[in-house]
């Protein structure tokens, strides 16, 4: 058969895709290679599970408080007001996401993307069958490529899709006490240290039974799991028993073409969607399969190349200036311990506070109030400039 769409990745941009193809009527299958389990923090905001109908059953621990750490250890606790940050854990979230594609209708195959190779009528992807070790074909009009950052497909597809700027991240899956040490089941911590991370951060969340430690950077040489140890030892959590290690990269920007003008569209870390700044990246991967979904089914309906450019087009509509701003702090505060010993000065801030999660989870940045928006200006000022000392509030 011809397939309408071939998904290649089952992560959540994959998975989120290959449904709502699936529910539009559209044949699709959806090839994973299965058993990897992406290094995340596994934080959701209320709007994706609102938007993406995610159950109950699946959200492992809502968090109702963030810390922030800073180099010098001092300490800001941020009460998420209004809400919860909800909490999954990628090994089985990302199989349930899985599963009802394949209720809603997707084919699902299990093994790994080779090449593309083209026919008059059709495309044909090649991917390696899991179970035969054989080389399998699927003949397709069009194919999304969700498979992750540094994406194959991307790099064999798309203009620039080779040349992603990423950090790599590293975290422990551990099985996690009550409150024990600095550890807190029910808050977030987030620690902008140079000693754990030279310029992203480190993090310890909750996920019910267990908690995910970890740490991401971009510069080559950091010992990626000596500086997890240290975070789990000083958050109390070095005698717990780890239950699994995970490392991937994580992209960093938005690439500029997500599409080849013919037969591909990218989603999701493959087009490089993942929040600069936070790391936050599940969210922003759901809404990139489904806007790759819309570009799929307009091209199928429509006949025109041209409408695989709508997946990029729609997503940047929405998130383009939360981007930017995101893009924009990481790049002023993540450069030095005393630019991040400014950072969480800064999250002293009541008006930081609420503006940052009412835009965290409505994920869109907040006009309401122009006062505030002014006074926290003036500060950033103040804290770049150095005309504020480092600790000022």
């Amino acid at each position: 058969m011809i397939y309408d769409v071939v998904v290649v990745g089952g992560g959540p941009a994959g998975a989120t895709a290959a449904e709502d193809l699936a529910r539009s009527g559209k044949t699709v299958a959806m090839i994973d290679r299965a058993g990897r389990i992406k290094p995340c923090g596994g934080a959701i905001p209320p709007r994706l599970i609102e938007d993406f109908d995610i159950p109950e059953a699946q959200i492992v621990a809502k968090i109702n408080t963030a810390r922030m750490i800073s180099p010098t250890h001092r300490q800001v606790d941020i009460p998420i007001e209004n809400g919860f940050v909800g909490m999954v854990d990628r090994e089985h979230f990302d199989e349930f996401l899985r599963v009802r594609a394949e209720k809603a209708g997707a084919h699902r195959f299990t093994g790994t993307y080779l090449r593309i190779e083209r026919e008059e009528d059709a495309t044909r992807l090649i991917y390696r069958d899991k179970a035969t070790r054989q080389e399998m074909a699927l003949r397709t009009r069009i194919i999304v490529g969700a498979d992750g950052a540094r994406s194959d497909v991307a790099r064999d597809e798309v203009p620039g899709g080779d040349k992603i700027p990423y950090v790599i991240a590293y975290h422990e899956i551990i099985k996690a006490p009550g409150k024990v040490g600095s550890y807190d089941p029910g808050r977030c911590d987030v620690i902008y240290d140079g000693t754990i991370s030279p310029d992203f951060y480190g993090w310890v969340f909750p996920h019910g039974s267990s908690a995910s430690v970890g740490m991401g950077t971009g510069i080559n040489g950091i010992d990626l799991k000596k500086a997890t140890a240290d975070l789990r030892a000083a958050s109390g959590l070095a005698e717990c028993e780890t239950i699994r290690k995970e490392g991937a990269p994580i992209p960093l920007k938005p690439l500029d073409r997500w599409d080849n003008g013919r037969d591909v569209v990218l989603a999701g870390d493959a087009a490089g969607v993942v929040a600069p700044s936070s790391g936050e990246g599940i969210y922003y991967a759901m809404v990139g399969g489904r806007v790759a979904a819309t570009a799929a089914a307009a091209c199928l309906a429509s006949g025109r190349v041209k409408d695989l450019q709508l997946a990029r087009k729609l997503f940047m509509k929405e998130h383009k200036t939360v981007f930017k701003v995101l893009g924009a702090m990481q790049n002023a505060y993540y450069k030095s311990d005393d630019r991040r010993e400014r950072f969480v000065s800064l999250c002293h801030d009541v008006d930081v506070q609420k503006l940052t999660f009412e835009a965290y989870m409505n994920k869109r940045l907040v006009r309401a109030r122009p006062m505030a928006h002014l006074r926290i200006g003036l500060k950033n000022l103040g804290h770049l400039t150095g005309l504020l000392s480092p600790t000022s509030t």
